[in-house]
């Protein structure tokens, strides 16, 4: 009864040494559930690809990963005073980032001679100094502490090549002697790294390195009942009944629910016409009952019957599809970073 990932191991490491002998300078990035794949399985893979340095999202994630990473640990949420003292073994790997004025005084003077790099505001509004808060800082933190370099986290919209340049002129203005980006493609870094030959950039990839060959990653759940309905038969907890117009069919129970994050969904990424149309019409979908589901039947999508359960989903087979066995294994279409597997086997 579970939800499977299985990750055919030639392929998928055929990708991750394409990636890492292409991005000079790659800081791979292990977080949240580790891309599907779990936080200690990416930490071994980034030893195995030879790397210096892993970044985290959190501190939090630091543990997981130290004992199985034996490099550098950057760690991509910015430093708060509430955060708690590192273990003396990990104080000389951590790289913090910096991302208030204020802060680099409280974490110095909790961690002496730490290891941070500044972080830059970009269009993300998300955390970072201003240009003038970069300049005023960058002096103060190398007598305080060991600057790394200055971190720039980008959208992930594209087209970023000239938003990097832009802040390169206050990175050079901070003096730093490296550059950590994340969200530049590889011709950007290239131009970036021909600009700007005597610093070294370090660009920061997740997505594209563990899930850029989504052929080498198969997710399927078990099909665990098949139940025959006739028009007007219940079922679920909600009791639904087959309307007047649903001729009848099966009921298919699958492996695979809101434990798993089956069915859970992020808000939509897409604010253009398309995608608003999508989301007005998959909601008259849910008003009727009606929505498409990730589970795939000889590649071709199922409908729940009912919202996901826990850790099963109810789904309905119209009349005349080949009808599956229990055991069959059914092809699912999952969110990586938002589900959880039961089991992960690498080849």
């Amino acid at each position: 009864m579970s939800l499977d990932l299985r990750v055919d191991g030639p392929r998928w490491r055929h990708h991750l040494r394409s990636v890492a002998g292409s991005t000079p300078g790659l800081v791979p990035v292990a977080k949240g559930n580790g891309y599907g794949l779990g936080l200690g399985s990416l930490a071994r893979r980034a030893e195995w690809l030879g790397v210096d340095t892993l970044a985290v999202g959190t501190y939090d994630e630091l543990l997981e990963v130290a004992q199985r990473f034996p490099g550098d640990l950057l760690v991509l949420t910015p430093w708060r005073p509430w955060v708690a003292p590192l273990a003396p073994e990990l104080r000389k790997r951590v790289i913090h980032t910096v991302s208030r004025p204020d802060d680099l005084g409280a974490l110095t003077t909790q961690e002496p001679g730490a290891r941070v790099v500044l972080e830059r505001m970009t269009s993300m509004r998300r955390h970072g100094l201003s240009a003038a808060e970069l300049w005023d800082l960058a002096p103060v933190a190398r007598r305080r502490a060991r600057v790394e370099g200055v971190a720039i986290h980008l959208p992930m919209t594209g087209a970023n090549g000239p938003e990097v340049m832009r802040l390169m002129d206050d990175v050079v203005g901070a003096e730093a002697n490296a550059v950590w980006v994340s969200h530049l493609t590889t011709a950007e870094l290239s131009r970036l790294q021909s600009a700007y030959p005597d610093i070294t950039v370090r660009p920061r990839v997740g997505t594209g390195l563990w899930l850029g060959d989504r052929g080498a990653l198969e997710v399927t759940a078990k099909v665990l009942d098949v139940h025959a309905l006739s028009r007007g038969d219940s079922y679920g907890y909600r009791q639904r009944r087959l309307t007047s117009t649903q001729p009848g069919g099966h009921l298919v129970i699958a492996s695979g629910g809101t434990a798993h994050g089956i069915g859970l969904a992020a808000p939509s990424g897409s604010g253009g016409l398309r995608g608003r149309a999508a989301v007005a019409a998959k909601g008259g979908l849910e008003t009727l009952g009606v929505l498409r589901s990730p589970y795939l039947l000889d590649g071709k999508p199922l409908h729940f019957a009912e919202p996901p359960h826990m850790q099963a989903s109810m789904l309905l087979l119209p009349r005349g599809a080949r009808v599956p066995e229990v055991g069959e294994a059914l092809g699912v279409r999952v969110r990586y970073t938002a589900t959880t597997f039961d089991s992960v086997t690498i080849s």
